[in-house]
Order: C-alpha cells, then structure tokens, then sequence
C-alpha cells in the first residue's frame, strides 16, 4: 500500500478553477491506478475520475466530464486533478486513492489507501 497526502483544496467561486495535488509514498507509484473520489454532506462517497498506471487511459465521472482533468507525474508521485468551471455541487471533500487494480478504483470499492481527504468550497 501507499501513504497518500491531497492538498490543494480551498474556497473558490462559481466558475473559479482549483488543482488538486495528491503525493504518494514509496517507490512503487507507477504500478498503481489512482483516483479521485468526493464525498459531499450528507451524500455517499462518489468517483471522479481515474487513471491508469502510465496515464494512458483515463475515466471520468459523468458530471465532471470536460471540465476536470486527472493526470500524474510519475517521476515525482504525484496524482493530479485539474478542476475548471466549477459550480455549487462540486462542493465536497476530495479524496485520493490508489489501488493496483484499474477495476477496483473505477468501482470504487475495496480500494487499498485513501488520502485523509482535501474540503473543496464552490460558492455563488
């Protein structure tokens, strides 16, 4: 498993943009799969967007497709999640996460290490 550490979260403005950052430990990056996930109050937990282990191929949420961007670095461990035009119900905590399998992250189930979580704010 790895240690993974979001950063980036904040309080923006209906149509603002906020990056996401998501570092990983260990020198094993590359043969995972990483995801976003969010939770907003009251809500369950909900994916967001993955990709796979050379970033070839990535997935998305239906309700933030062309708007969000997931990609990573993996010489420096680092999982990213470009987030533009953002509105009022994107307003959730923003998990990472990492699992070897690509089907795992997508379903978002029995997924190996999670971040402790970034509060992404969308106000009007």
């Amino acid at each position: 498993q790895v240690q993974l550490v979001e950063s980036g979260g904040g309080l923006v403005q209906a149509g603002g943009s906020l990056r996401l950052s998501c570092a990983a430990s260990g020198r094993t990056f590359s043969s995972y799969v990483m995801g976003w996930f969010r939770q907003a109050p009251g809500k369950e937990r909900e994916f967001v967007a993955a990709i796979s282990w050379s970033g070839g191929s990535t997935y998305y949420a239906d309700s933030v497709k062309g708007r969000f961007t997931i990609s990573r670095d993996n010489a420096n461990n680092t999982v990213y999640l470009q987030m533009n035009s953002l509105k009022l119900e994107d307003t959730a905590v923003y998990y990472c996460a990492a699992d070897r399998a690509l089907r795992t992250v997508v379903a978002g189930t029995n997924i190996g290490s999670w971040g402790q979580g970034t509060q992404v704010t969308v106000s009007s």
